[in-house]
């Protein structure tokens, strides 16, 4: 199987799509430049209310909406954690030992928030949950730092193994090997990517962690040198964030890569040195996949990634043979409904519904990975009679479901054919408005004279020249493929050419544009 890492660096968001044999099956967006509150960032936050029943506190952490804290998410070292930071803020000038902590006693499973927390405490808490419509993010007070082959857990000091390592014997070498190498104080996660690892490698990735949750510390007993003005983003000038998680694509990376992967194509120079760096890392001799885009085509188009998303992301998907879903959203959960079309598989109707139903179960495990769709999700397949059709359609989706890297839960079809899916939402759902407002009538129904469109373009051309220093700006015009192929044709004579020989501007078809709507680039891609 061929898979392969498309990324899109914009100047105000990257985009990363993973494919496997061309199909799109994972697309994420991540904004630059804008505190996202991603999973894994750990922050210093204020207590700012106690909800007694609720049992949890929401705490500042910068964010416009209050994060959420649940009783049951504080962690059994919370109280050990809250000692920890009362040391390393009494003495600035050395990070304490883990294993120097005196342990606090445990925080139990049954339990009042407002026996373990006050109205303006200071806490260290990590993002579970990035913020969802009108929620803020959800919080944990159990700090982890995770890497590629474990988690490292400070306090924790015990070893856990992945249970999707199997073999008794490599679990009982992992253990031993974690128990032998971790420091004191620190507990570890081994995650399914360590199994056959060797001793250096894991304990190379180990020391990494160890620094990076000293470098959290570090940050956190930096004094703060000037109060800053207090705003909505940033309501308390004690509240920052003191480690973020690495990046999107590098996350992605972290969790997806490996050897047989095919290749990393990245269209931006800073972006491409940080993965080929990082993936130098973790496989040395895979170093060569990542690959710089430099073609003047869209990264997107190139890979067929736009068409996909397109076609793929709309409220109503087709699958084989005629078939579709219709997907909609609610506030508490999604709906799919399939459907079979006009055109039959069988005559007889009860294997028609179950074939179609098969068929749907791909597509549908595909659109909850391409969509990131969590949370409660409800299918109402075609109704079918028989129990043994129902088992066979129950088990296909949980086989199907076992290669999602979410937490889930598939139950079986009740007496009414629906199925219920619950899985694990960490992060909005992926979102592509595939219908496009025209961008020359603004949804009015009227646009000018066709004839005279190309007129306009150059006008839009010779403003961009003198605000960009003329034929030095080497700028590239980028145009819908149906405008693109009229500019184009008749090579040497084509409109495109004589804008060449005039003005020194590139044309370069773009699918992800309205029919008449036209982009202008510089040189850097901007």
């Amino acid at each position: 199987m061929k898979s392969e890492l498309i990324v899109d660096v914009q100047s105000d968001e990257v985009s990363i799509a993973f494919t496997e044999d061309d199909r799109l099956q994972e697309i994420n967006r991540e904004k630059r430049g804008e505190d996202s509150f991603a999973v894994g960032n750990i922050y210093f936050g204020r207590v700012k209310k106690i909800m007694p029943a609720l049992n949890a506190a929401f705490v500042d952490v910068g964010h416009e909406k209050e994060a959420f804290l649940h009783y049951l998410d504080l962690g059994s070292e919370f109280r050990t954690t809250a000692e920890y930071v009362k040391k390393a803020l009494a003495d600035r000038r050395k990070v304490p030992a883990v294993n120097r902590i005196q342990r606090q006693p445990e925080v139990g499973k049954e339990g009042h928030i407002s026996d373990v927390l006050n109205v303006g405490d200071m806490i260290l808490v990590q993002v579970t949950k990035e913020p969802i419509n009108t929620k803020g993010p959800r919080l944990t007070g159990e700090i982890s730092i995770a890497g590629r082959n474990m988690v490292l857990m400070p306090f924790a000091d015990k070893v856990m193994v992945s249970t999707k390592i199997r073999r008794e014997g490599e679990r009982s070498r992992l253990k031993q090997l974690l128990q032998s190498i971790k420091p004191q104080g620190y507990g570890v996660i081994v995650r399914t990517l360590a199994e056959d690892k060797r001793v250096a490698e894991l304990d190379t990735e180990l020391s990494v962690l160890v620094e990076r949750w000293e470098n959290a510390v570090r940050t956190l007993q930096k004094p703060i040198e000037k109060p800053v003005e207090k705003t909505a983003k940033n309501k308390d000038s004690e509240v920052r964030l003191i480690s973020e998680e690495l990046g999107r694509t590098i996350g992605i990376i972290r969790d997806l890569f490996s050897p047989e992967f095919s290749a990393i194509h990245v269209n931006d120079e800073d972006m491409f040195n940080e993965i080929r760096q990082y993936v130098e890392l973790i496989d040395a001799e895979s170093v060569k996949k990542v690959k710089l885009y430099k073609a003047n085509q869209p990264i997107f188009d190139k890979f067929d990634i736009t068409r996909q998303m397109k076609t793929g992301l709309g409220r109503t998907v087709g699958f084989k043979n005629g078939g579709y879903l219709v997907i909609d959203k609610t506030e508490a959960l999604f709906s799919i409904d399939v459907n079979s079309g006009s055109k039959k598989i069988f005559e007889d109707q009860e294997e028609n519904a179950f074939q179609y139903n098969m068929l749907a179960a791909d597509e549908i495990v595909h659109q909850l990975r391409l969509r990131d769709i969590g949370g409660i999700i409800i299918i109402d397949f075609i109704d079918m009679n028989t129990k043994e059709h129902n088992d066979k359609l129950y088990e296909k989706m949980r086989s199907l479901m076992e290669r999602d890297r979410a937490k889930h839960n598939v139950l079986p079809l009740s007496k009414f054919g629906l199925m219920q899916i619950t899985r694990q939402r960490v992060r909005p759902a992926v979102e592509v408005d595939v219908l496009e407002v025209c961008p020359t009538c603004l949804g009015k129904g009227k646009i000018q004279a066709s004839v005279c469109f190309h007129e306009h373009i150059e006008e839009e051309i010779q403003r961009k020249l003198e605000e960009y220093q003329g034929r030095k700006a080497r700028l590239r015009l980028h145009l819908h493929p149906y405008i693109y192929a009229y500019v184009t044709r008749g090579w040497f004579n084509s409109i495109a050419a004589k804008w060449k020989r005039k003005y020194g501007i590139k044309v370069c078809e773009n699918q992800a544009l309205g029919m008449l709507e036209t982009r202008f680039e510089d040189s850097t891609g901007k």
